[in-house]
């Protein structure tokens, strides 16, 4: 079967790029013919334009000379939506089987919130795609509000298991956040639950790796008289990135919105004793007291009381972390995904 992937540039930031990377010399391409096509890139908005627009003509091309079987789709909520609406119907047209991979994260704003000329342009652009791929329950359940439920699948995100030794180096007081910078990754919380955990731990340090409002987050800690105290090393990817999982005793992760994110995903992978939101499909990934902890998002005394609990005892962060690792590989690793997206892409293609 001969699979058009739709596809973020490769250094792209973030978690939609994160799972594509896998797929790139990974069994899938020995189980399918794929073709990647990137549609998106970082940049300004004329270079996103361009990028968009090149990816039409390279889509078009391929309809013409080397015609897929099924067409894989990576998307999101908001501009996303737009972007990929041409590869959707032009597949459609073509009666060539299309699953969309959603990724977004603010359904509300989205679709529940739009208008009702909006409402009925995603109802009929979703109803052209073949299956719909949620990443958690609770996704699925959101989705259904547009397209019929059998036509909604669910495929959790995964993460690589790094091998053992996979925490060398292991700082116990350090905290680590990964991700971009902005209100809905919680990151305008992270001041006033640092400050409180200082009081108690004041050798404690956090590294915020990640961008995006970055001068804002800055004066944020700053205006407490935090900047001692917090890293700021940019976006990491590669060994960067490995060395921070490696070396930080604690993952912190106070997001607002999520679909199931990758950040905690690698947390996971690497042991970490980990403290997050009760949002999106994180809940499927963290049970509360038992491989991490989970608050409501905005709960500055919860997210700060369960640092603390993890700061206190060096063998408490170690005994949640393991946990997590061992759900991480029964449960999440690269393969099972891959087994999982094949059954789907199956499905699609019987459903044309």
């Amino acid at each position: 079967m001969h699979v058009c992937m739709i596809v973020p540039d490769a250094a792209v930031k973030g978690g939609i790029s994160s799972v594509v990377n896998g797929y790139r010399g990974s069994a899938l391409e020995s189980r399918y013919r794929v073709t990647y096509i990137e549609s998106y890139r970082d940049g300004s908005k004329w270079d996103k334009l361009w990028k968009a627009l090149k990816s039409y003509l390279v889509f078009r091309r391929l309809l013409k000379t080397d015609r897929p079987d099924l067409v894989h789709i990576h998307s999101s909520f908001g501009p996303s939506f737009y972007r990929k609406m041409p590869f959707i119907l032009w597949s459609a047209s073509r009666r060539i089987p299309v699953v969309n991979h959603i990724h977004g994260a603010e359904f509300d704003v989205f679709y529940e919130k739009a208008s009702e000329a909006k409402k009925r342009r995603i109802q009929k652009v979703y109803g052209k795609c073949t299956r719909l791929v949620a990443l958690s329950e609770e996704w699925a359940g959101r989705l259904a509000e547009i397209v019929p439920g059998d036509r909604i699948d669910i495929l959790e995100n995964y993460c690589k298991i790094p091998a053992q030794p996979y925490d060398t180096g292991r700082k116990h007081g350090q905290i680590l956040f990964l991700g971009a910078f902005g209100e809905r990754k919680g990151c305008y919380d992270i001041p006033a639950v640092l400050e409180r955990v200082k009081k108690r731990f004041p050798d404690v340090k956090l590294v915020m790796a990640g961008d995006g409002e970055t001068e804002r987050v800055k004066k944020a800690f700053s205006d407490r008289g935090l900047t001692a105290d917090v890293l700021f090393p940019g976006w990491v990817r590669g060994e960067e990135k490995e060395r921070l999982l490696r070396e930080s005793g604690i993952f912190f992760f106070p997001s607002y919105h999520e679909g199931m994110p990758m950040a905690v995903l690698e947390a996971m992978a690497y042991g970490m004793g980990i403290v997050t939101t009760s949002v999106g499909g994180i809940p499927q990934l963290i049970q509360d007291g038992e491989n991490g902890y989970l608050t409501e998002p905005g709960d500055v005394e919860a997210m700060s009381e369960a640092l603390e609990s993890l700061l206190k005892d060096k063998t408490h962060p170690t005994a949640l972390g393991r946990a997590a690792r061992e759900k991480a590989e029964a449960e999440y690793g690269l393969e099972r995904h891959l087994e999982k997206l094949g059954n789907i892409y199956e499905k699609a293609f019987a459903d044309r």
